[in-house]
């Protein structure tokens, strides 16, 4: 019988129910199917928001499958730092009407073309902001807006890059009531700039020498080989890869924009063989039935390499990326050719790789050797 066991958790300043089972696709994919069920790449778990109609929901869920629940952990009281509980902030379920108002801004948000990751990052912070307001019991205004920036991001001790995203989404939210942003003028607080962790060649060789499945080492080759975010290589399709003239067509990439960048040609050879033993038919990599293939799983698989092959930096799919551009500025590649391969639309943000390129260091003469 399939088991499913839910125990309570705390991940990003939220209490949340985690959906653990034994691994099984039909299984999976059912439990994606149900209302705000997320996946969690830190905790590597399924959770939902620990409310009373999500519990209710899942609850209800799961018995239509007849599967057998383990709730006893729920029970039990969550254990929560005392440090982190007196930082949050307990906030209500969306009313119907408040509710129904945000399901409208998603659909609108849809009209506009925004790409399903900003489309759900807005919902999220937003309707963090509407319940707020709820509690409240206020009407939106600046008095509100700083409250809650002061309240649930800075106590919260959010991110930069978070407390960026909610500004942005309440902006959009009031675009979307038709009200003027100016008049609810908040500063974005700067970033840190924090230079990218780069792997030199010989890190980035062991580290696809370290992987023995063909698919596995073809698509980490793909993303380091041409430079790409995870998701433009998740989603190549096959008729993408144009051979005559050694490139690859990135369509609808991040600001729906195309571009072309290189295709390696000891790239070309392995995915030969690559296509030549699983022949995708849509996607150049696949999952079961012909599905996207899950990005998760991608960190998943570089990560065990890494460790595999000893590399003690903190390395993400996008360090990959980061080492494509700046291994190609160390070769003498013009810095704006490298902003079309990388699809920038600022050469300010390709110039951050000047700031970690070997050579460009090397060539400075340390004034400790003229002593």
């Amino acid at each position: 019988m399939v088991t499913i066991t839910l125990s309570p958790l705390y991940h990003r300043k939220q209490q949340i129910i985690a959906i653990d089972f034994i691994y099984n696709f039909a299984i999976k994919e059912y439990i994606k199917s149900i209302n705000n069920v997320k996946w969690s790449a830190t905790k590597q778990t399924f959770y939902v928001e620990n409310t009373i109609k999500n519990k209710q929901n899942l609850f209800y869920k799961l018995q239509q499958k007849k599967w057998y629940v383990d709730y006893s952990k729920l029970n039990k009281k969550q254990e929560i730092k005392k440090k982190e509980q007196s930082r949050s902030i307990i906030l209500p379920i969306l009313n119907e009407d408040t509710q129904d108002n945000l399901n409208k801004f998603t659909k609108w948000m849809q009209q506009k073309r925004l790409s399903v990751n900003t489309i759900n990052t807005y919902k999220e912070v937003t309707s963090y902001f509407l319940r707020y307001a709820q509690l409240k019991k206020k009407p939106i205004s600046k008095r509100l807006v700083e409250q809650f920036n002061y309240d649930f991001i800075f106590k919260g001790n959010k991110s930069v890059s978070y407390q960026n995203q909610c500004i942005n989404g309440i902006k959009k939210y009031l675009d979307y009531n038709s009200l003027s942003f100016t008049d609810f003028t908040l500063e974005r607080p700067k970033k840190p700039k924090k230079l990218p962790e780069i792997l030199s060649k010989n890190d980035v060789k062991n580290i696809l020498d370290a992987i023995a499945n063909l698919k596995h080492k073809t698509l980490l080759t793909l993303v380091y080989s041409a430079g790409l975010r995870i998701g433009e290589a998740l989603q190549i399709k096959v008729q993408d890869i144009d051979s005559q003239r050694m490139l690859i067509h990135i369509k609808a990439a991040k600001g729906k924009k195309d571009r072309y960048t290189l295709l390696s040609n000891n790239f070309l050879d392995l995915l030969r063989i690559y296509y030549k033993t699983y022949k995708p038919k849509t996607y150049l990599f696949e999952g079961k039935n012909g599905s996207l293939y899950s990005n998760s799983s991608a960190q998943s698989i570089l990560k065990k390499a890494c460790a595999k092959a000893s590399i003690k930096k903190r390395v993400t799919l996008h360090t990959l990326r980061h080492s494509f551009a700046t291994h190609l500025l160390e070769n003498g590649t013009d810095i704006r050719y490298i902003q079309d391969l990388l699809g920038h639309n600022s050469p300010k943000t390709t110039m951050i790789y000047t700031h970690v390129s070997e050579r460009s260091i090397r060539n400075i003469k340390n004034p400790f050797d003229n002593l």
